[in-house]
């Protein structure tokens, strides 16, 4: 089953993260990349919900990244995807649903460094 998946990825992604690192006695914060040409899928589903203000129906896309369940991402990482020609810039929303063949990350696009 896991081989079957991992032959549906698509995309590379870059994880960083924010570390603290010393440099002449004083720490700073430095953004890091701990990750860099993992194989993923990026998934995308809409949900339409209508909206009590005004009745009007909008569209909400969640995006999802598929990938090895052998990988770490820290909560807080920024994710860089490149997918069919596109590169976006993500950054994880919550914890990742593991399963035996791959694990889901729920992505919301990144904004800025907390």
């Amino acid at each position: 089953v896991r081989k079957a998946i991992e032959s549906q990825y698509k995309g590379l992604c870059d994880v960083y993260e924010k570390q603290s690192v010393t440099v002449n006695h004083k720490t700073e914060q430095k953004i890091v990349k701990v990750l860099e040409n993992i194989p993923c899928k990026l998934s995308y589903s809409t949900v339409t919900a209508t909206t009590e203000k005004n009745g009007a129906a909008k569209k909400d896309v969640t995006t999802k990244l598929f990938l090895s369940p052998d990988i770490v991402i820290k909560p807080g990482s920024k994710i860089t995807v490149t997918q069919n020609g596109v590169t976006t810039d993500f950054s994880n929303s919550g914890e990742p649903a593991h399963f035996s063949s791959h694990q889901e990350i729920e992505l919301k696009l990144f904004e800025r460094w907390a």
